[in-house]
């Protein structure tokens, strides 16, 4: 008979079980629960004043090492959190040697080849591709995970300033976290700034047919709680139109701020509304134009940052889901037009989301051109048939 490791349930009959530790059969299995139960990743233990939530992107997602390489390695997990954070997971189990410091080199990697060669892009590619394997509605996963009162495009937004920021999360993930690795999460946690490294442990425990997993989080030193807190005060905002403007400026380019402002204005009256993003350095509006059930369509984003300033048009993506743009020849027409400007072109790619320069838009006509096509692209969606509501 199996000693019971100090773990006991209270049953309402007064009965007490008690519970042995024992080791995942397999580490898919460790997997498999993550996937389906994020919430075994303790958002509380990783920010007790707003506890961390998990919106599962994919499991083994690809992290190539070159640009439009094809992928060298494969993560375990990534999700996002509700501030639009890229979390890398990597699972090991206690029996496997690498857990001890090995899979800190593969984790780095995977860190430092995702800032650069993932584009927000690829990340919403993923749910979607994950989202038609599981029988799910993307649009409806992120509403889901957002909240009813939360809109899809400014949490996008933040995933690709955290990106460019490098604003991640690596997560080691075991039933057993080893002192060594223990120490180098510390290490590393202290050390790295804006990302943040912690290892969870997923004990798991059963007995008379019951099963218990126990999870801890490691790596939060006082002095990596103290750094990342002073940075967090600053990690996002709400932008609005005198902010966005005044970031604009900053660089001191007017021909930027007269193409924005002609952006801005056309927004203001032919679409339904504008958003605006939430990154902590990063200014953005977004234009959105609601077809009714559910659906809309962003025909452009305008970005500004301390470097440079873009729109940018969402090609790839849930922001070009409403009909007629949720087919690929009526987003190649667009394409089309948009490259008939002189002087613009843009990849003939519907999985992408091109930006073009505010510079490159303010020479000659080409501003009233673009906003031209936008004319035309929104009267193709008001236009069409009002798209059935999703379950």
């Amino acid at each position: 008979m199996t000693t019971p490791s100090g773990l006991f349930i209270l049953k309402e009959d007064g009965a007490l079980i008690g519970l042995s530790e024992t080791e995942y059969e397999a580490e898919s299995l460790l997997q498999e629960l993550l996937a389906k139960y994020p919430e075994l990743m303790p958002g509380d233990q990783i920010d007790s004043a707003a506890p961390r939530r998990w919106l599962l992107i994919t499991r083994e997602i690809g992290v190539p090492d070159e640009v439009d390489a094809a992928n060298r390695w494969s993560l375990d997990h990534l999700f996002l959190d509700q501030d639009g954070v890229p979390t890398l997971v990597e699972v090991k189990r206690r029996a496997d040697t690498r857990i001890r410091r090995e899979v800190v080199g593969q984790m780095l990697d995977y860190a430092a080849n995702a800032v650069v060669h993932w584009p927000v892009e690829t990340i919403r590619a993923a749910l979607e591709r994950r989202c038609e394997k599981d029988g799910r509605d993307p649009i409806h996963e992120v509403q889901s995970f957002l909240g009813p009162d939360a809109t899809p495009e400014p949490f996008w937004a933040s995933v690709k300033t955290n990106l460019q920021a490098g604003k991640i999360r690596l997560l080691f993930v075991s039933d057993q976290i080893p002192p060594e690795l223990r120490r180098i999460v510390e290490f590393l946690n202290e050390q790295m700034d804006p990302a943040e490294v912690l290892a969870i442990e997923v004990r798991q425990f059963t007995g008379s047919g019951l099963k218990t997993l126990v999870p801890k989080v490691f790596g939060q030193t006082a002095q990596a709680e103290q750094k990342k807190s002073a940075g967090g005060a600053r990690a996002s905002r709400i932008w609005d139109e005198v902010s966005f403007f005044a970031k604009l400026g900053e660089r001191g380019e007017p021909r930027e701020a007269r193409v924005a402002r002609a952006l801005f204005d056309w927004a203001t009256r032919h679409v339904t509304r504008i958003e605006y993003g939430s990154g902590s350095k990063m200014a953005s509006f977004h234009a959105i134009e609601d077809c009714g059930g559910g659906a809309y369509l962003r025909p452009f984003g305008l970005y500004a940052w301390d470097s440079g300033a873009s729109v940018e048009v969402p090609l790839g993506g849930s922001a070009m889901k409403a009909p007629p743009f949720d087919r690929d020849d009526t987003k190649f027409e667009l394409v089309r037009r948009i490259n008939a400007i002189d002087g613009l072109r843009i990849a003939e790619d519907v999985n992408k989301r091109p930006g073009i320069p505010l510079t490159v838009l303010s020479e000659g006509d080409r501003v009233d051109r673009f906003l031209a096509v936008m004319d035309w692209t929104v009267q193709q969606v008001k236009a069409a048939p009002v798209p059935t509501a999703r379950p």
